[in-house]
């Protein structure tokens, strides 16, 4: 999927999401020859079951029925994050301080692009991670992408 459309779906649906009491934590999109996936990651304080997903793909549903952004049919799938989930936004980061993570960079920094660490620090511009016994310090603009590490 491309990112624009991504980001247009993500712009769309996370007001509504919040609303409804929940964190849109991810959006996957997989896009076949004629159908594709909208795949959403909810999360809130406690935990969902599969009512809040329910709700939650119930009222996402009709929004897309009337706003109709993706080009093709999809099947619309609402799901918890699980113990990987994925670290999107600066509060993902700084609700998961202190714990392991995984981060891939966009591009190498200092040699590499993948590191497996503890989030140290969060700040306005990025994270601070501890890997092997090292601070290594991350613009949020190098992550392609980030998820807790077991």
């Amino acid at each position: 999927m491309s990112a624009t459309l991504r980001e247009r779906l993500i712009a769309l649906i996370e007001p509504l999401v919040g609303r409804l009491g929940y964190e849109l934590v991810d959006l996957e999109h997989g896009a076949g020859r004629s159908s594709a996936v909208v795949r959403l990651y909810i999360d809130r304080p406690g935990g969902v079951g599969i009512e809040d997903c329910e709700r939650v793909s119930r009222e996402v549903s009709a929004l897309l029925d009337v706003e109709d952004p993706v080009p093709t049919a999809y099947t619309l799938e609402v799901s918890s994050p699980g113990f990987d989930r994925v670290l999107r936004t600066r509060a993902h980061f700084e609700r998961f301080v202190g714990c392991r993570v995984f981060v891939q960079l966009d591009a190498a920094h200092p040699g590499r692009r993948r590191y497996t660490g503890t989030l140290l620090e969060v700040g306005d511009s990025g994270l601070v991670l501890e890997v092997d016994g090292e601070r290594v310090a991350v613009d949020f603009a190098q992550v392609g992408k980030a998820r807790l590490a077991g």
